[in-house]
Formats: C-alpha cells, structure tokens, sequence
C-alpha cells in the first residue's frame, strides 16, 4: 500500500466527515476531562481482580485501568501501543510488528508469565504459553476500558497468570448503536474501519465491524531495509440481550493477514540463520456469556469460548489450534461477613504443529491437551474497615499434574479514600509445548531434545501497596513487591555433551516498586505520571550447565521507567495531549536508554466529526525498543492523521 492510497483514504475519510450532515448518533462524542472527576475514576466498577464487581478503590491489587477515553486523547492506533499507557507494564516494540509485553520482569519476544483476556477470553498460545501481539486486534473505539493487574492472579485466573493479568474489555452492543467510520493515514501506516449498531427486538442490541489496517516496512538505525511490513482484515460482531434477571453476550471476530517477517527469526535459538519468507495468518473466535442474577445479590454465570488460529512461518513450521474454554462461577453471601465466589474452568485445546523444513519440528506433531482447574475466594469482613481475602485453585495439566494456587490479602480502610494492603501469593507457569516439544533439527540425530522433564516455574510473591487521594484534586497509588522464583527456563547440555535440552535450571529474587498518580491541576488540565523500578537477583542452580539465560533474563528489563502525560482541553472543543515516557537502557541485548514525545491535537467540529493528528517520538534522535543492534528497528518521527465521523 503506497503513500498514494494512503493520501486518496484519508482525503476519502475528510471529505466524508466534513460534507456529511448525519445527525449525531445515540453513542456519545468524546467526553471532556471536567465530565470525570478523579473521585469518579477511583469508582470505577472493575472485575478483573476479584472476579465480581468492586470499585477500582476497594481492590487490594496493583490495578492500573486504562480508560476508553485515555485510549483516545493518546492518538495510539493498536491494542499493544495502548497497554503503553499501563505504568506497571513493560512494553517494548521490536518491529512494525513485534512487541515484548510483560509485568515486572522477564520481558523478551516469547514472555509468558502474562495472562492476557479480551472480553474474558484468553489470548495466550498452547504453542509457548504467550501471546501472539500481531493478531490481537479490534476497534479501539469500542473500547471501554483495560484493567491492568501487576502481580500474580493465578487464584482467580490459572496458572500463567504470574507476574499480571490484562482484561481488555469492550462496550456492550447497546452503548454503540448508529453508525461510525473511523480512517487514518501517517508516514508509517494506514487503517480504515467501520461499525453499526441497532437494535434486537425490545431488549437487545447488536453491532457489526469491519477494519483493515497496513503497516509499511521500517529501517535500522544504519538505514537498512527492515523486511516487517504487514496487512491485516478483520471483521466481528456482539449481540447482547438483557432483562431484569438475565444478561447474554454473543459475540465474534474473524482475522487474515500477511505479514512480512524480518531476521533473525523463530530459529535464533539454536544459532541457525535462514532466508525468511511471508508469514500468513488466519483466525477466528466466539464467545457466548449468560448471567443471572439471584437473590441476596448472588449471580450465576457461563462463558463459553472457541478459538481456530493458524500461523505458517515459512521456513520453520504452520500451527493449527482448535481452543475450546468453558467457565462457570456463583458468587454469593452467604453471611454479611462474607462475599464468596468461586467456580470451575475446562480448557482443551488441539494443535498440530507441521514442519515445513528439515531444521525444526514439534514431536508429536498433533496435541490433545486439556486443562481443569477448580477455585473458590471469599472476602471476610474481620471489622468495618478490614477485609481478609484468602483463595485458592487447584488445577490439573497433562505435563505436569496439578498445581496449587493460593493466596491471601488483606486490606485496610483507614478513611474512605485511602486503602493499604498485602498480599501473599503462590503461582506457577506450566510447560507449553515450546518447553516440551520442540526438536532440532527435525530429524534424529538431535541438537535440541526440548524438555522431556520440564517442570512448571513457580513463584511466591509479597506484595504492600497504598491506594488514596491524599487531597480531592490528586490521586495516588505505589507498590513495593518482592518475588521469589524457582525452576525458571534454563538451556541445558547432557552429560554426554551431544545435544541441548530445557530444564529448570534457573532460581532467583525480583524486587520493586511501581507508582503512578493523577493531578487535576485546572478545570481543563489533568497531570498523569507513573514510575516503576525493577532490581533482579537470578542465579543458576547446582547443575545447571546454562551460561546465558541469567544474563538474557536479567538484561531484556529496563531498570527503571517513567512517564508523564498531560491533557488539556482548548476553547472549541479541542484537545491538546502530551506524552513523554523514558525507558532506561537494556544490557542484553545492549539497548541504549530512550525518551520519547508524542503529541496529539483533537478537534471535534460538530458532536458527530472528530479530527485529529498525532506526533511520536518528536524529539531526539532515532531510537530501538529490543532485539539486537542489527536487526532492531530504529523508530523515527511518526505522523498519523485521523477523522471520525459519527451518525
């Protein structure tokens, strides 16, 4: 797609918004910063951290909620980009479209201690427990918010949920109804979407969507081609139905795309250096959802997902899984001194994973893997302003049996703004198949065995954090964790000296501190800033004969991180929103320390049109995220210009 259809998209997109004379639609324009106060932000309902209802105020967690209006004023264009927003997530992109996303440490292209849901659905791969960012797409204007959870959450969530969970979670059909057409073009890249919603009968709602983006190739810092370029087409839908008692959700997306894959690839593992080809992905997934509400405030509900993903990265493999989850939860009280929840969780899914080349294979080719697990929490009112949450999960795995995930807080209510509490946790990561299975080359005689005998990683976690407004116009939150880890990846070589297996090789501490805060500092004028530090401690256990997966995991992490964003709202309905985030420097792969601005201008003309132009990295020289000096994009100044239009 050259920069011509990227010119005749958006002066399309223009022409539209500004001639059209459509009434506003029963969705509603862009909120100003006047229309939320912070108190109001702190009562936002969220669910992610104990799977019920609460106020993001009363939550003993390191929560940080990203909101749909956040999202917009940042001017970002993909759901990786917006988890930027997130202070207590590391976020590092590699490529046009590579990303490296994690929560306190062991950040790398493959991380897996992060558990990532859209709309309660999991998102991460059976093939190495972590999540393929490229196809994790949607409309970002449907939106509503993303609750960020720094810290384990295996009790509530399973196993790979240790070090956080990310639940992005979208608007109800009923929230979206008429029309939207959102179109944008930049230097970089050029996305177009659509959407409609009506109505279902007397009491439900549905939409429909259509989007197609292009991302162009990128450059290293010494100018050179960087083979990355990528389009994708996705299209959904969400129907939900509600009455007194009951709630239903249905909803689905289907995905194809393309995306040009740049050195060094899937086989830099082992050394190998292969000419890459085009990767082709395809997808599709469903979600239904009931709830019913009982009395006493109880509820009952279900969820039942269903993911087909496909993904041929020539020259190495083609992946085909069949995902099926099915979830059922009754919370309840049954006294006034407690509120408990608990639930069941089967997950199956089938993979088969082909090799197309004589240097890498998955032995077996076809998986049948299934995963049950069985949970209960119960939040104990000890006296008026101290609650005691204790849970656990039992869950079981075919590699490596069952696991046990407990955990226990307790929070304290000095005043009704201020919230401190602790935490103590136990969670695990099981084996995927990347642990287990894989062989190089595909044939014996082997160079790599995987892990026949790869046990689960585990991690205990402490946790103390402090959540309040200190004054009505600020808003604060820090947290201090200390985590212990056992059994972490290691490359190992036999005692025979002729081939390589993973094993658990590897033990440690990681320590640190995460902090962010929100400061109304004018009517118009809101101040948002957030900081996190990291210390890691790793070392290899007796035996272990690995002389690189401390150093990698140690040096993939900054060391400290800030941001600062400032929003501003003009006379005439616009908008003025400044970003500046600074990442310290990674030792391995050796990245230099970057800072980065952006800039966003929004202009709304009418309540049904909005423009809007975004600046990234405007000051300073070219900088890499991740990856090797050779290979890592160096990204430059970046210009996207955008028009929506409501009706």
């Amino acid at each position: 797609m050259g920069s011509g259809y990227r010119e005749r998209l958006f002066s399309a997109a223009t022409t539209l918004a500004l001639v059209s004379t459509a009434p506003a639609a029963a969705e509603a324009s862009a909120d100003r910063l006047t229309d939320l106060s912070l108190e109001e932000l702190s009562n936002i309902q969220i669910t992610s951290a104990s799977k019920r209802a609460e106020r993001l105020s009363d939550a003993p967690a390191s929560v940080y909620v990203i909101t749909g209006d956040e999202i917009r004023r940042s001017g970002v264009t993909s759901l990786p980009e917006a988890l930027r927003l997130a202070p207590n997530l590391q976020v590092a992109r590699a490529n046009a479209n590579g990303w490296a996303i994690s929560a306190r440490g062991f950040n790398s292209a493959s991380a897996n201690k992060l558990l990532v849901l859209i709309d309660g659905r999991s998102v991460y791969s059976p093939l190495f427990s972590g999540v393929f960012w490229d196809v994790q797409d949607l409309m970002l204007e449907d939106i509503e918010r993303i609750e960020v959870i720094s810290g384990p959450g295996g009790t509530l969530w399973g196993v790979n949920a240790v070090n956080g969970v990310v639940n992005v979670i979208t608007r109800s059909a009923g929230q979206t109804q008429g029309g939207l057409v959102a179109a944008g073009a930049g230097n970089q890249e050029a996305q177009v979407a659509a959407r409609h919603g009506g109505s279902l009968g007397a009491d439900g709602a549905y939409r429909i969507y259509a989007k197609q983006s292009h991302r162009s190739h990128t450059e290293t810092a010494d100018g050179s081609f960087v083979n990355d370029a990528a389009h994708t087409t996705q299209l959904g839908f969400r129907a939900d139905w509600g009455q007194a008692a009951d709630k239903v959700t249905l909803q689905g997306d289907a995905y194809t795309g393309k995306r040009e894959q740049p050195l060094p690839g899937l086989l830099s593992i082992t050394g190998v250096t292969l000419a890459l080809g085009t990767i082709s992905v395809s997808g599709a997934n469903l979600v239904g959802r009931w709830e019913r509400r009982l009395a006493g405030d109880a509820t009952i509900s279900g969820q039942f997902t269903y993911d087909r993903i496909e993904r041929t990265v020539p020259p190495t493999f083609a992946d085909k899984a069949d995902i099926a989850d099915l979830q059922l939860q009754h919370a309840w009280r049954p006294s006034p001194a407690h509120a408990l929840v608990w639930g069941a969780q089967y997950r199956y899914a089938v993979d088969n994973v082909t090799s197309t080349s004589p240097y890498v294979a998955f032995l077996p080719p076809r998986t049948h893997q299934a995963w049950g697990s069985l949970f209960a929490q119960d939040e104990i009112t000890l006296a008026p302003d101290w609650h005691l949450t204790i849970g656990a999960r039992a869950e079981h795995n075919d590699y490596t049996g069952s696991e046990f995930l407990p955990s226990a807080r307790l929070a304290w209510k000095p005043a009704t703004n201020h919230l401190v509490w602790g935490a103590v946790s136990r969670t695990v990561r099981a084996p995927s198949r990347f642990d287990r299975d894989i062989f190089v080359p595909a044939q014996a005689p082997f160079l790599l065995v995987g892990g026949p005998d790869f046990q689960s990683e585990v991690a205990k976690v402490y946790e103390l954090g402090y959540r309040g407004q200190p004054v009505r116009d600020a808003s604060f939150s820090v947290t201090a964790f200390h985590a212990d880890y056992d059994r972490l990846h290691t490359q190992e070589v036999s005692a025979s000296r002729t081939f390589l297996f993973f094993g658990n090789g590897m033990q440690g501490r990681v320590r640190g501190l995460e902090m962010w805060g929100s400061y109304q500092a004018l009517p118009s004028w809101r101040l948002r800033a957030g900081y996190m530090r990291l210390l890691q401690d790793l070392d290899l256990k007796p035996g272990s004969t690995d002389t690189m997966s401390v150093a990698a995991a140690e040096g993939s992490n900054p060391s400290n991180q800030w941001t600062l964003r400032s929003s501003f709202d003009l006379p005439h309905r616009m908008e003025l929103d400044v970003t500046a985030r600074h990442v310290s420097e990674l030792s391995l792969p050796n990245v230099p320390g970057y800072l980065a601005v952006d800039v966003r201008w929004g202009w709304q003309p009418r309540p049904d049109v909005e423009v809007s132009i975004t600046g990234q990295n405007l000051t300073g020289p070219s900088h890499g995220e991740f990856t090797a000096k050779t290979t890592r994009t160096a990204f430059s100044r970046a210009v996207f210009v955008e028009c929506l239009l409501r009706f």
